[in-house]
């Protein structure tokens, strides 16, 4: 069995990006956040199949349902969130003290097996941080029960 593995052609592809990312963060933060690569910032994902569904599930907790945006785009399945805080502290003469602002946002698409789910009745909610996503599967998709064929 053979794994996809970016490399950069060197007989060692894991160590390069890990100098690379040594050499390219800012040399006076060392926080734990700056340690981490680029793309650990989206959320996992679990992905699940039944016989009658795909059941996605996102972890994204702290956000809010209405920060999600889920679509689809012909057999993709694009899901995406933007938040943005913004606080601010004033003293007595009307400047301020204190401003402070985040943005958080990600996007995750996910590509739908052709004529296999019926778009028109995927489902999502939003609970206890996690976005659940259920992709219908087709009655014609389904795999049927082993039946018995009489032999005449």
């Amino acid at each position: 069995m053979k794994s996809l593995v970016k490399t950069n052609g060197s007989l060692f592809p894991s160590i390069p990006s890990l100098f690379d990312d040594f050499w390219m963060r800012d040399l006076f933060d060392w926080s734990l956040g700056n340690w981490r690569m680029a793309g650990s910032t989206l959320p996992a994902v679990n992905i699940i199949e039944t016989n009658d569904d795909f059941q996605i599930e996102v972890a994204a907790p702290g956000m809010k349902r209405d920060d999600f945006k889920v679509e689809l785009d012909n057999n993709t399945l694009i899901i995406s969130s933007e938040r943005e805080e913004k606080s601010e502290e004033k003293d007595k003469a009307g400047n301020y003290t204190r401003r402070e602002f985040s943005y958080q946002s990600f996007q995750r698409s996910f590509a739908l097996p052709e004529n296999m789910v019926d778009g028109e009745k995927i489902s999502a909610k939003y609970k206890d941080g996690i976005l659940y996503i259920t992709v219908p599967k087709r009655e014609e998709a389904k795999l049927k029960p082993a039946r018995q064929i009489a032999v005449a």
